[in-house]
């Protein structure tokens, strides 16, 4: 398949482990004039951008549309429906490159086309609600922040933190680590979103990565 992927440079060498080399990529810059172009040539299309609009276009291919931060359904209210199926699924660093693609749904209609879709990209897949943050990338930050209020409530040291809130969760790596793997301001974004759609305390960003995120800055490791 030929993968068209716009302002996805920042995540291309996981898009090419993920789906691998059976498949041919094209990381197209949002603004590139020949986009229209570009997107006709491709098998599925992918749309990384914080506000996804490749449907303006009216392609007729597949489209997955990155929703950690804002549903399908937001995207979509007052819109028309895209000729094609949509999908929601998580472009977060670290995120992608997983055994199982979750992905959510705008309508159930498409649900049959994304089967045979995601075994000719060559993942598992798994359908999760469209809801803000999906599944993994909620859990995973949500540790984050849950570390970040124990570091400035000077719970125990960083690297206790680090330790045992990745032997709690049965993370592969430490909310710290990851922190930094995924980009500070990225996971600030999706609690901001998270605390916005559901008003839980458990959203709420902690002060010390809200500070790093407007900071550009990482965890000292």
């Amino acid at each position: 398949m030929h993968l068209f992927i716009v302002d996805g440079d920042y995540l291309a060498a996981e898009f090419r482990r993920k789906f691998g080399p059976a498949h041919t990529y094209d990381f197209c810059p949002a603004a590139a004039p020949d986009l229209l172009t570009r997107l006709g040539a491709a098998d599925a299309a992918f749309d990384l951008r914080a506000w996804p609009e490749l449907h303006y276009e009216q392609p007729r291919q597949p489209l997955f549309y990155h929703t950690s931060c804002r549903t399908l359904a937001e995207i979509f209210r007052g819109e028309a429906p895209p000729f094609g199926p949509v999908f929601g699924f998580c472009a977060l660093p670290t995120l992608l490159d997983k055994p199982v693609l979750e992905v959510s749904l705008y309508r159930p209609e498409d649900a049959p086309e994304l089967a045979p879709l995601t075994a000719a990209l060559g993942t598992r897949h798994c359908l999760v609600q469209d809801r803000v943050g999906l599944l993994t990338p909620r859990v995973v930050c949500m540790a984050i922040n849950e570390a970040c209020h124990a570091l400035q409530e000077s719970a125990a040291d960083l690297p206790d933190i680090e330790q045992a809130i990745k032997s709690a969760h049965g993370f592969e790596t430490g909310p710290f680590a990851w922190a930094n793997a995924i980009g500070a301001g990225r996971v600030y974004e999706v609690l901001e979103a998270l605390y916005q759609d559901t008003h839980e305390a458990r959203y709420k960003v902690a002060p010390l990565l809200k500070s790093l995120a407007l900071r550009n800055q990482s965890f000292p490791l």
